[in-house]
């Protein structure tokens, strides 16, 4: 009977294991198994909105669940972002956000609730857009060179307008005039390019850093003059205006990125899932050309851990920006 009782234990116990053994062959649950949600920080229309819309088209295609695209804007983004970190990080609540979000706000805003760097991680970047350094046509300059000279003159009054105080277009002129020694005084307007775009054709300011598609069609027509480009070459929209290394101030002006962020904490098999898809999805030559239509490139990284290497490094870097030149939210 002794030995039967132990038989019948280890017969036990050989089932138990065997079910263990099956169970864990069983492949991981299958992502998404529901809709997925995909915060934006601003209002429909702008880059980032644009970016959202057309990774939602082509993952949710590839998922085969719907992607709801969630605009939440609203203080400089900082609403999306802390709606995002206290999500639960699962996958079904995903956040695309730029070099202001999810780089510039952090060391910028005293009254942000959450830490981009430690409450959300990079899943990857997604585009870069290409910006230009330009004036209103009232200011007799045709290169950056010219603008410095006929700024310091004795007398000379000139504005810069932004898209707000802390901005990447505000912490990016404000980085080249100091480094040209030139004094102008800052306009912003909340209300970005719809409002920046108006102000210089009517020479309310007379300097600004604006992304290309925004200023494009205006430029075409005379009303806007455009200095330099920060992409890398010449763009072939504009094949008259150089780069600013050709202009004498390489570096100074940054082509905003977007990218896209998960809540922390995130088991890492579903990040790399999530990565692998979207980056599938944006190399695409389908999303490649929807993409250049609105002056955008795809830029993805090798990983999600090159892409928060990135995000730490910028928000470091435009730390340094905002304390040099005495930029605080409150």
């Amino acid at each position: 009977m002794h030995i039967t009782r132990i038989g019948n234990v280890l017969l036990a116990a050989a089932l138990v294991a065997g079910a263990s053994v099956a169970h864990a062959a069983e492949p991981a649950q299958k992502f998404p198994l529901r809709p997925v949600r995909l915060i934006v920080p601003y209002a429909p229309g702008g880059a980032t909105d644009i970016t959202a819309r057309l990774l939602q088209t082509g993952i949710s295609e590839l998922w085969g669940q719907p992607v709801i695209v969630d605009n939440r804007a609203g203080a400089s983004g900082n609403i999306a972002l802390e709606l995002a970190a206290r999500s639960a990080p699962d996958g079904y609540t995903l956040q695309v956000g730029n070099v202001s979000t999810n780089a510039i706000n952090e060391t910028t805003f005293s009254s942000l609730n959450i830490k981009p760097s430690r409450d959300l991680t990079g899943v990857t970047n997604l585009i870069q857009l290409p910006h230009l350094w330009v004036v209103s046509t009232a200011v007799p300059v045709s290169s950056l060179r010219e603008l410095v000279d006929y700024a310091k003159k004795p007398g000379a009054r000139m504005n810069y307008g932004s898209a707000g105080v802390g901005s990447y277009p505000h912490l990016d002129a404000a980085k080249f005039l100091k480094h040209a020694g030139v004094e102008m005084t800052h306009v912003p307007y909340k209300g970005g390019a719809g409002q920046m775009i108006p102000a210089i054709m009517g020479n309310e300011v007379q300097f600004m850093f604006i992304n290309m598609a925004s200023s494009l069609p205006n430029i075409r027509a005379g009303r806007i003059k455009p200095l330099a480009t920060t992409w890398p070459t010449r763009r072939p929209e504009l094949p008259s205006v150089p780069t600013v290394t050709e202009a004498g101030y390489p570096g100074y002006g940054t082509n905003a990125w977007n990218g896209l962020f998960a809540p922390a904490g995130m088991p890492k098999p579903l990040l790399n899932q999530i990565y692998a898809d979207v980056v599938k999805v944006m190399e695409t030559p389908a999303m490649k050309e929807a993409l250049a239509k609105v002056f955008m490139t795809a830029v993805v990284n090798k990983s999600p851990a090159e892409f928060q290497q990135f995000v730490v490094e910028e928000i470091r870097t435009w730390g340094r920006v905002a304390a040099d030149n005495q930029i605080k939210v409150e």
